[in-house]
């Protein structure tokens, strides 16, 4: 009897703990491996600049990964016109869990610079990519992935947005004086179509996330508009990743897609590694200044960083 009791107090005792083990995401699923394939890929369709063929490419690879996954996907299409330009722009949204009404944006953008306007030798030359922009966007997928074939979900559902035109409407990023992101203001003025009277609890933005010499930093605008955010962001990933990670926040704002977002009322931060010199919009950002390590040390991160963001109720 003593011991049929000492058997059903053990087999107790171990459901009780079973489910908070079955909570924990298995980080390791997260393989910079695949996120590598995902810019390898993108890099094959050349210049991603708007109205190139290889723009067109990228939103088409972006929505076929996403379909794999059984992830819902609609492109905000509109037409940008800037002095005589006439832009076909489009973001691209994959919502997961799309049923939850607690929701949280990942993003990042997916059109590239024309040209490699900081290169001395090649300024007209095409511009790889592969850290601005590729990077983003491979993180975004391999995350949706490891989301969608986990057995455990995080509390909040997960809308996966590719900002296009945050190169600005010459797609030249900060080589444009007169420089202004597209995609994400047309969001942010558009988000009662995906949100009606709600919004996201909070959005965290991606950027050149793939340099094997990667160091990130909080910066002013995602410290004034999500300080909570940002800083369980980077005890988390320092944590993880505690060379990647450093708590001492840039000396100047950057300015990107998390200003909109932000300006609209939804607390956004802004993740990215801006340190990237010699290679920063040259000829040079190639598939070789990444590593599979800084990859997973952003993208593991962020997945504790999604199951956390449930479980604090945020």
């Amino acid at each position: 009897m003593r011991r049929a009791l000492g058997i059903l107090a053990l087999a107790l005792a171990l459901a009780a703990v079973a489910p908070a083990r079955a909570a924990e995401v298995d980080l390791s699923t997260w393989r910079g491996e695949r996120a590598m394939e995902d810019i390898a890929k993108q890099l094959s369709f050349g210049v991603r600049a708007i109205g190139s063929p290889g723009h067109e490419k990228t939103a088409a690879y972006i929505e076929q990964e996403l379909a794999k996954l059984s992830l819902p996907t609609q492109r905000q299409s509109w037409t940008e016109v800037t002095g005589e330009a006439i832009l076909p722009l489009a973001n691209v949204v994959g919502r997961f869990a799309p049923e939850n009404p607690r929701r949280v944006i990942v993003g990042t953008h997916y059109d590239s610079i024309v040209r490699a306007y900081r290169d001395r030798e090649h300024p007209d030359a095409p511009m790889p990519g592969a850290n601005n922009s590729a990077s983003g966007v491979a993180v975004l997928l391999e995350t949706a992935r490891v989301l969608s074939q986990s057995f455990v979900r995080p509390a909040v559902g997960v809308d996966f947005v590719f900002f296009d035109g945050e190169e600005g409407p010459v797609s030249l990023g900060e080589g444009d004086p007169h420089w202004v992101p597209l995609g994400s203001p047309y969001f942010a003025n558009n988000l009662a179509g995906l949100y009606g009277r709600g919004k996201p609890s909070e959005a965290v933005i991606f950027d050149m996330v793939c340099y094997e010499k990667l160091k990130l930093q909080p910066e002013p605008v995602s410290l004034t508009g999500a300080r909570a955010q940002v800083q369980e962001f980077w005890r988390i990933g320092s944590e993880l990743a505690p060379t990647v990670f450093s708590t001492t926040p840039t000396q100047s704002p950057i300015y990107d897609d998390h200003l909109p977002l932000n300006q609209a009322g939804i607390p956004s931060f802004l993740v990215i590694g801006f340190e990237y010199e010699p290679w920063y919009n040259t000829t040079r950002d190639t598939l070789d200044k990444c590593s599979t390590a800084s990859l997973e040390a952003v993208g593991r991160t962020l997945t504790r960083y999604l199951y956390q963001v449930g479980k604090s109720g945020r």
